[in-house]
């Protein structure tokens, strides 16, 4: 089988790589695409850096918005040149969809999939509807996103689980009740919003507690971390010794997204947080949505606190942290509602039950 597979940022490269692994098990299997450095070990040739296409908030993508034309461009016009047998676009939402739309004036009958839905359900519901004749099938790693993507008229799509499961099989029960994670973001439009801040509430933290923090971050973005957090954290960059940070501490504290989710799949109790710039805030500000961390979202509760800034609070931030910290009840009910989360993830929904992404891939390519 001829694939064409695309990622745009690290969590898709893993998802990426994950399903290569998976397709060559079953078959031969001929690549093309891009992607990073998993993705690339697990036998992708990338046409371009992955690193072009990651990018965080409105701001982020005028600023580059040549840069993502121009990879449009090239994306397109190395899928028409493989006739690949199917076509998968992992996240990177925007740079998919077009891409997709323009393949798809070439190759009407191709099969394209989205692999990660968009939030259709969190804002602008109106984009499900305009995916269903640009895709083919959408994979779903939040088990209720399939029927809210039906309800919406959406293209068909099933649930085929969450990495986070894979990456953390299992909670661990021995902590550093010392440690505490730092998860800033995998961006470097992330990174620019949340380090300062967090560099902040580290040392108010400091002030207060006896504690020691470790921030698990990419060999790309090791340089940049390093010189923006130059008081006494301990970065790691391999990817085992980040797992293991992410296991052995005590509690984290973490960006939105799906660093929240992967918390939650090691058992480890987190505070989330977000700033972004004025026209993410905007948008949250129209759409008002009752949760935006992940797992308050899955469980349909506050199990994680969420502090939500329109400027830099690193004061709140602190607090929330050291309130965690010191009460182990919390933190106990947060994992207790963490063995909760991983069961429903595991298992899907009744009208969405966990299915396999190599095999709705080769069944679709198949015919």
């Amino acid at each position: 089988m001829r694939l064409f597979i695309l990622a745009g940022e690290p969590s898709g490269d893993r998802l990426g790589a994950a399903l290569i692994e998976d397709l060559r098990q079953r078959g031969p299997l001929e690549l093309s695409g891009i992607g990073g450095p998993d993705m690339a070990a697990a036998g992708l040739a990338s046409l371009f850096p992955m690193s072009d296409l990651s990018v965080m908030g409105f701001t982020d993508v005028l600023a580059r918005l040549p840069l993502l034309l121009r990879r449009i461009g090239q994306t397109v016009a190395a899928i028409r040149k493989a006739r690949p047998n199917a076509v998968v676009l992992i996240d990177s939402q925007e740079f998919a969809f077009r891409t997709a739309r323009a393949v798809r004036r070439f190759a009407p009958d191709l099969p394209i999939l989205l692999y990660v839905a968009p939030s259709v359900w969190a804002w602008r519901p109106e984009r499900a509807p305009r995916l269903k004749p640009v895709f083919t099938e959408i994979h779903a790693v939040l088990p209720f996103e399939p029927e809210v993507m039906a309800r919406l008229g959406g293209p068909p799509t099933v649930y085929v689980g969450h990495p986070a499961l894979q990456r953390f099989p299992a909670a661990n029960d021995a902590r550093d009740e010392r440690l505490i994670a730092l998860l800033p973001g995998s961006r470097r439009g992330e990174l620019r919003q949340h380090v300062p801040l967090l560099q902040e509430a580290v040392d108010r933290i400091r002030a207060e507690a006896d504690v020691r923090f470790v921030l698990p971050t990419l060999p790309n973005l090791a340089g940049m971390v390093r010189s923006a957090f130059p008081r006494g954290i301990e970065i790691v960059v391999e990817r085992d010794a980040a797992t293991a940070a992410m296991q052995q501490a005590t509690m984290a504290i973490s960006g939105m997204g799906t660093a929240t989710l992967e918390l939650a799949a090691a058992g480890t109790p987190h505070v989330s947080f977000y700033h972004g710039d004025w026209l993410v805030q905007r948008a949250y500000d129209k759409a008002k949505p009752r949760f935006v961390a992940l797992p308050n979202i899955l469980l349909r509760r506050p199990v994680v606190e969420e502090v939500l800034m329109r400027r830099p609070e690193p004061a709140r931030l602190a607090q929330a942290a050291l309130t965690l910290w010191r009460d182990r009840n919390a933190r106990s009910t947060q994992q207790a509602a963490f063995v909760e989360l991983r069961q429903l993830m595991e298992s899907g929904l009744p009208n969405a039950p966990k299915a396999s992404a190599a095999e709705r891939v080769l069944a679709l390519a198949r015919g």
